[in-house]
Parts: structure tokens; C-alpha cells; sequence
């Protein structure tokens, strides 16, 4: 397809709207909402936070589950050259200060609760005089002293001019900051990530090129909008082709697979614990999936092979960072299956990949393990945070991902895990990854965790956390002797714990937390002689 021609976000959904005005652009709950019809309530929206007070540069927190109103005000703080700080639905109350006071945020646009937790009430725990910049509070649902009722905010800017919202429109530049979100890793505070307009535009398109998009398809949005993955992947990647977006408020996999046959939706977003949950539930063999197609998808070859056997079998397999855009590498929805399968694509457009040598930043030829950087679309840095992007940045404007990766032969990458994960036992390192694709080719293996724990003698050693698919056994030994078949004495696990797959930690986006897995087998293990 053409690439749009617009280079901000609100003159994307204006040029959408112009190609396709009776085209569904959004689906939520039981709205309905064709692309004119979204511009029209994202103009509404937008007169009504200016009314409110909200001006170009500020930043706008907004805090809600996936609803048709997330959108709507995402697109409406853009259009008035405000930033949009997405906040998890999952935050508590010192995870919610945090943000909104790093943030700066002046304004923040919520729902009353969500999942048992008072949002409201978490804000009055904090105390507004330990958020001197938070100014406004606009909420969904029962109204509350000193906050604002959202559908107040349809009123409050009938008198705003259609002139004024243009020219607020007109202020907006492709390089502005459009997004701030921060993301979670091993640190004890998250980084606020800033994106800009132009990269969100271009990388997007480039991304749903890979996955062949058209205006027909429609994504089935099941991933949080708070995260990288849905608002600055997924949504745009299909918006900037015209498609629309159906939205299920939260993950629940009976009522995922009823919306995709339901919506016949066509492009499929998630995660492996995602992709499993689908496949097992007792649903899934009466459910019509056959209109999914492709999207965008991460995880070892056996959860990529899940996501097309529940229907989108050209799911693409991608690689990328909040930093980057959503993705560096995706590979091509027409793809033989076994390159969807084992690699995670060549680089998009704009984006250059280099490996190096970790300690000497040396580049390393096609076939080395090293770590991975990226130059292109990448974020202009982190805010407020002059320290990280010292570290994650050199002189010529390579990212350093603190991943590790080889390029093959044909130029494609193959991922192979954090470089914190990176295990050095007798002083020899050993990529986690690379012990985790074997077990997970025994017939009794589902899920795999490979992580390092101290050992007096060899400084670490390789411990593996082990779920087995429902009806098989599997002993520790008998999975070590199959490890030993395949892989050099080193890169045998020394230890070897079955588990549940309950009882596995992970974040609030799904992802295993492979450090508290770590923390407690070190603990387990102990010091030992």
C-alpha cells in the first residue's frame, strides 16, 4: 500500500478518515464507530479537554482498560500537541505516584475502578499534595469531590471554535513527543520512553507492510492498550492502512475467541502465555477462527507454531524494543514457515542492526552471538533521565538493546536472550535461549525457564524451571539425558525443577519474570560445598 502522507497523528486519523469516512474504524463494547464518525468524537473530545484546560506540551496520564474512550482521548490530547502518558491498569498506588509525578503529568484522565481497584481512592491515599502538578482529573463512572465527570467533557467545549482546534492541530509537528511510556525491567523504577509523531507514522507502516494489512483487516485487540505493544504496534501498525480495531476490555480467553469469530477478525496480537490460553480453552474447538490471518507475535518456534494452529498462519515474528518503535526486524507474512519460525526477520526500513562483542563493543561477523544494536527509529531518549541515555546510546546513535542476537546468512536475525540472562559457568558463557530450544523440543515440555545460580566452584551453573504439558511425566534426570544428546556438558542443566505453570511469576503484560525465578532457586539451592 501507499504510505499515508501524514506525518502526526491527528493528521493521520484526518487523512483515514478522508480514504475511508465509512469504513469501521473501532469497536468497543457495543459502539460502533466508522472513521468519520471517530474524528468527529476525537474533535468533540479535544474541545472539551481544551475547555478544561489542557494546552499544547502538556503531558495527559490516562489510565483506563481498553475501551473506546482510550482512543478517543488518545487521539484528542495528540491533536491539541499534548503528550499522552499510558499508565497500566495493574499500577498500585506507589507505582501510580510514580508516574504521574516523574511524568509531570497535569492532567489525568481515568476510570473510577478496574479489577477491584480504586483508582479514585489510590489518589486520595497519595494526596494531591504529593502531586503538586497534577491540576485536573477527568473519570469514568461515579463522580467524585474535585474530579471531573468524562462525559462532562462533551459540553465543556461547545464553545471552543473549530478555528482554534486547527490551529492547535497545525502546531503539532511530526518530531513532538506524542507518547511517553514507561516500561518495566529489573530497575526498581520504570523508564519513561518518549516517541515521536514521525516514527510512529512510518515504523508502523512499515511494520503492517510486513504482515500485508489492508483496510479489510481488523485486529483483535486482547493486549493491554497501555503497552507498547498495543498502542504503539498493533493500533497504529493497522491504522495506518485503514483497518479497524476491535477491542476486548480485558484478556479472558472465552470471551477472545467468541470476539474474534464473532468480529471475524484478521490480525492477531500476543504473547505465548496469550496463544496458550486460547489453545486450552475448552471453547476453542467450536470456535470459527479461520478469518485470522497474520500479526505480529513473540516466543520460542513452539509458541509461534500455536498462534497458526489456532488460524493465523502467517503470523509474523518480530523483534524490537519500546525504544525502537515496536520493531527493528519482522519477518514477512509470506515467509517460508520454518524463517517465521526461528528468526525474527530482517530489519525494517530506517532501521540498521549491528552485533558486537558485548565488553569491547567490536563488530562481530554474521554467525556470532553478540549484542544487539539498533540505529534508526529510535526513541530521542528517556525522560528525565540523563544518566540512561548516556549508557543506551554512543556518539554515532546506536542504541544498545542489552539483548544478544546473531545475523544469519541471509541476513535475518536470530534472537538469543538478555545479556543479563547470559550464564558464564567455568567461565564459558552459555545463552540461555540455546538450552531452552532444546528442552523444548522433548515431548513432555511446554514451557522452559534456563537462568544461572551461583555455584562456589564454576561461579554458576545452568538451573531449568520446567512445565510439562497436561497427561505427560518427565523426570529431572530424564530431561537432563535428553539435554546431554544434543548439547556440550557445560550447557547442561545441573538442575533441573518441575512446576506449575500457576506458579511461575510474571509481569503485568504476561511476560515471565526470569530474575524472581532466579532469586528463588538461588535461595532453594543455598550455598553448597
Amino acid at each position: 500500500m501507499e504510505m499515508p502522507r501524514s506525518r502526526t497523528l491527528p493528521d493521520l486519523l484526518d487523512e483515514m478518515a478522508a480514504r475511508h469516512p465509512d469504513r469501521e474504524a473501532v469497536v468497543g463494547g457495543h459502539a460502533r464507530v466508522t472513521y468519520a464518525g471517530y474524528r468527529t468524537r476525537v474533535r468533540q473530545l479535544a474541545k472539551g479537554l481544551h475547555g478544561l484546560g489542557v494546552r499544547r506540551g502538556d503531558k495527559v496520564a490516562l489510565l483506563m482498560d481498553n475501551r473506546t474512550e482510550w482512543l478517543l482521548t488518545d487521539f484528542a490530547v495528540q491533536l491539541l500537541g499534548a503528550t499522552l502518558v499510558a499508565v497500566s491498569t495493574w499500577s498500585r498506588r506507589r507505582e501510580l505516584e510514580y508516574v504521574l509525578r516523574h511524568s509531570d503529568a497535569s492532567t489525568l484522565v481515568t476510570m473510577d475502578r478496574f479489577r477491584g481497584q480504586d483508582y479514585l481512592a489510590m489518589l486520595d491515599e497519595i494526596g494531591r499534595d504529593r502531586l503538586p502538578g497534577l491540576r485536573r482529573v477527568v473519570a469514568l463512572g461515579a463522580p467524585a469531590k474535585d474530579v471531573t465527570p468524562f462525559d462532562e467533557l462533551w459540553q465543556l467545549g461547545a464553545r471552543v471554535p473549530d478555528a482554534v482546534l486547527d490551529a492547535c492541530q497545525r502546531a503539532v509537528t511530526p518530531d513532538d513527543v506524542a507518547y511517553v511510556l514507561y516500561t518495566s525491567g529489573t530497575t526498581s523504577t520504570p523508564k519513561g520512553v518518549q516517541l515521536q509523531h514521525r516514527g510512529l507514522v512510518e515504523n508502523m507502516f512499515a511494520i503492517g507492510e510486513r504482515q500485508h494489512l489492508t483496510p479489510d483487516d481488523r485486529l483483535w485487540m486482547g493486549i493491554s492498550l497501555f503497552w507498547g505493544f498495543g498502542c504503539e504496534n498493533a493500533l497504529l501498525a493497522v491504522m495506518t492502512h485503514g483497518g479497524a480495531v476491535v477491542l476486548q476490555a480485558e484478556f479472558d480467553a472465552g470471551e477472545a475467541l467468541a470476539l474474534i469469530e464473532r468480529e471475524r477478525c484478521t490480525v492477531y496480537y500476543g504473547t505465548p502465555n496469550i496463544a496458550l490460553a486460547l489453545w486450552e480453552h475448552p471453547d476453542r474447538a467450536r470456535r470459527d477462527l479461520s478469518s485470522l490471518r497474520t500479526g505480529a507475535a513473540i516466543g520460542s518456534p513452539q509458541a509461534m507454531q500455536m498462534v497458526m494452529d489456532l488460524g493465523a498462519r502467517e503470523i509474523c515474528n518480530v523483534y524490537g524494543l519500546t525504544e525502537c518503535y515496536g520493531n527493528a526486524t519482522v519477518t514477512d507474512a509470506h515467509d517460508p514457515l520454518d524463517v517465521r519460525l526461528h528468526t525474527v526477520g530482517r530489519p525494517l526500513p530506517g532501521m540498521e542492526l549491528r552485533i558486537v562483542d558485548p565488553a569491547t563493543r567490536r563488530p562481530l561477523p554474521p554467525g556470532e552471538v553478540g549484542e544487539i544494536l539498533i540505529r534508526g527509529y529510535l526513541t530521542p531518549g528517556y525522560y528525565k533521565d540523563a544518566e540512561r541515555n548516556a549508557a543506551a546510546f554512543d556518539a554515532d546513535g546506536w542504541f544498545a538493546t542489552g539483548d544478544l542476537g546473531l545475523i544469519d546468512e541471509d541476513g535475518r536475525l536470530r534472537f538469543r536472550g538478555r545479556i543479563k540472562e547470559m550464564v558464564k559457568t567455568g567461565g564459558i558463557n552459555v545463552a540461555p535461549v540455546e538450552v531452552e530450544e532444546i528442552l523444548l523440543t522433548h515431548p513432555a515440555v511446554e514451557q522452559v525457564y534456563v537462568v544461572g545460580v551461583p555455584d562456589p566452584r564454576k561461579e554458576e551453573v545452568l538451573a531449568a524451571i520446567v512445565v510439562l504439558r497436561e497427561g505427560h511425566e518427565a523426570s529431572p534426570d530424564e530431561l537432563r539425558a535428553f539435554c546431554r544428546g544434543s548439547l556440550a556438558a557445560f550447557k547442561v542443566p545441573q538442575h533441573v525443577r518441575v512446576a506449575k505453570r500457576a506458579e511461575l511469576p510474571v509481569t503485568a503484560t504476561g511476560k515471565v519474570q526470569k530474575v524472581k525465578l532466579q532469586a528463588t532457586l538461588a535461595a532453594e539451592l543455598g550455598p553448597r560445598p
